[in-house]
């Protein structure tokens, strides 16, 4: 098994070239995340997910999770001790508000640190990711009588959470959701159904869960908007607000999965003997709004889930490249050098790290804008931050998620038939992956978001003020003499304006059309953003270079990186452009009764 290595220095030169640190930290309520001690918080957080959460990931996947005859879910030996670790150091406060018990630092550090903790373990990391998001949601949403009660063990780690959403009849189409929820003489309400996919919902690692529920109340109106959100515990709390009697809530089986084995996929069923006791959370039928709080916190870090896998899947991959002895030098016709020499070998490995590298500036960049849209005061820079992250959200979920897949996979291509061993323990990164691109809405739920609601609803507005952004970023490049990597962004940005008009031109007339080339035009749209970010990364090491800063062969590196990006991935944005134009078409052609 291949160590892991943080890659602390692509993390530290990202964040602040890219994401820009140093702005973010003048931000009101940023001010501690001085360079300094991002950097200590960004080492810690390397050796925990080294020294805590690699060395438990393979026994994870062998051992994975069981249910026992009275309803109890076992996690795998050494979840306990590190989750234990894991909410003792205080990391799944890490950007949660100091009110509730957090640390208050930026999103753009928590990003860098919940992608070692995807990269080493992504199973086990899934629990504390919903903390994160059900914090968010309760900060927002909650009472404040439900926030004394509930949201420090939350933002502690003390308590678990989960998030319900998912029935047998209802996966994305919410609006099927039948559980139920009767209103009681006390104020609380029972509950009554079944929901699926609950990721952790059941387990032992910690004294309670706190479990949100989607469910309608008696009077709701059809649809999502007759759906309400309630507090839902494992166990009801006594009088000093400690967990007592069980609540009616009880796991009935948990799923036999392809991959994050370490992490228990649960059928809940809730009110079987009476009904679970929840609360209301919000307003009645205003339940998704809230919930979507949750989904959207999910689905960003569901992409730095791809970004982290990759990440690793990469590390594993240029291991065993350069020790692997296969064949002959091609050129030299030398026997006895490692595969890293071999052309095919040396083109898969550049263009995993360049299609990782583009992730990591997306991402990076979008938490910049999440903590810019959360604390500036410049009112027009916080709209505009929060109006890309609105945009980009499909793409940071569909599109990194698709790409860290491929970069998993192709990372099984470098090991050859070892790849194809489970020994060698590279299939599980790949196996792991395959589920990032459904949960949490599948690449096509995201496509037809962006296009429905990110991009028809407002007339192209925030595209439009992006692609204009885009031509600047091109503008600069090519005065900063990067003449051929201005000439292929402006290639790639005048594709996706072309396709942008086309979208709107044919959205209200020939919706189906349109949709049929979504996930395409959310490919497009990704591989051209993620070309913005390698062109400025290549912009920053070269500016350092002339001054003189930094290590000259690791910023020689990343100019190079970004010419191999711009030279192998941007040119698939005009065959994109070309079927997001053309699928339409060819689909509506094509008769069902064929299939």
């Amino acid at each position: 098994m291949t160590d892991y290595q943080a890659p602390l220095r692509d993390m530290q030169f990202l964040m602040k070239a890219l994401a820009g640190l140093d702005d973010i930290a003048r931000l009101p309520g940023c001010e501690e995340a001085s360079e300094d001690l991002v950097n200590a918080v960004l080492e810690e957080a390397g050796k925990f997910a080294a020294g805590v959460l690699a060395p438990i990931n393979r026994q994870g996947d062998l051992q994975g999770c069981r249910l026992t005859e009275d309803g109890r879910v076992i996690t795998p030996d050494g979840w306990a001790e590190a989750y234990k670790q894991f909410a003792e150091a205080g990391w799944i406060g890490l950007s949660l508000p100091v009110e509730h018990g957090g640390q208050g630092l930026p999103k753009l550090l928590s990003t860098a640190v919940w992608e070692m903790w995807f990269s080493t373990n992504m199973a086990f990391t899934m629990l504390p990711q919903l903390n994160v998001g059900q914090a968010e949601a309760l900060q927002i949403a909650a009472s404040d009588e439900q926030k004394a009660l509930w949201l420090g063990k939350v933002v502690s780690g003390e308590w678990a959470a989960t998030m319900n959403l998912t029935e047998p009849q209802a996966g994305s189409d919410l609006a099927a959701t039948r559980c139920r929820a009767e209103p009681g003489a006390d104020g609380s309400y029972r509950l009554f159904g079944q929901k699926i996919f609950i990721s952790y919902g059941e387990h032992e690692l910690t004294p309670n869960i706190v479990h949100l529920v989607l469910a309608r109340l008696p009077d709701a109106p059809a649809g999502v908007k007759g759906l309400s959100l309630f507090i839902v515990p494992k166990y009801l709390l006594d009088a000093d607000g400690q967990p007592g009697a069980k609540n009616d809530v009880r796991c009935i089986s948990i799923e036999h999965k392809m991959g994050i084995h370490g992490s228990p996929t649960c059928t809940l069923s809730f009110g079987d003997a009476g009904g679970a006791v929840g609360w209301l959370v919000g307003q009645p039928n205003r339940g998704l709004e809230t919930m979507f709080i949750m989904m959207n916190e999910a689905r960003f870090g569901v992409g730095v889930q791809g970004l982290g896998l990759g990440e690793r899947a990469y590390q594993y991959a240029l291991a065993y490249a350069r020790e692997r002895v296969q064949g002959r030098d091609a050129v030299s016709g030398e026997a006895g050098r490692p595969i890293i020499h071999h052309p095919d070998v040396k083109r898969m490995l550049l263009g995993m790290r360049a299609r990782v590298m583009a992730m990591r500036g997306l991402l990076y960049t979008a938490a910049g804008w999440f903590d810019i849209a959360h604390h500036s005061t410049d009112a027009a820079a916080a709209g505009k931050a929060r109006r890309y992250v609105d945009l980009l959200m499909p793409v940071a979920k569909g599109w990194c998620t698709e790409v860290g897949n491929d970069v998993c996979d192709e990372a099984i291509q470098v090991f050859g038939g070892m790849g194809f061993v489970e020994e060698t323990g590279i299939a599980q990164f790949f196996r792991d992956a395959r589920i990032i691109t459904i949960y949490e809405g599948t690449t096509g739920i995201q496509a037809n978001d962006l296009i429905g609601r990110k991009i028809l609803r407002e007339n192209g507005e925030t595209l439009r003020e992006l692609i204009a952004e885009l031509r600047d970023g091109a503008a600069s490049l090519r005065s900063d003499d990067f003449a051929a990597l201005a000439d292929g962004l402006d290639a790639a940005v005048a594709a996706l304006e072309d396709t942008t008009d086309w979208i709107l031109a044919n959205g209200k007339t020939r919706l189906a059309d349109v949709l049929a080339g979504a996930v395409p035009f959310l490919h497009l749209l990704g591989s051209v953003v993620g070309a913005w970010q390698m062109g400025r990364m290549a912009q920053a090491a070269r500016l350092q270079l002339a001054a003189g800063e930094g290590d000259a062969v690791y910023l020689r590196s990343l100019v190079e990186l970004a010419h191999f990006y711009f030279a192998t991935v941007l040119p698939e944005a005009a065959a994109r452009a070309q079927t997001v134009q053309m699928a339409g078409p060819a689909l509506s052609a094509f008769s069902e009764a064929a299939f």
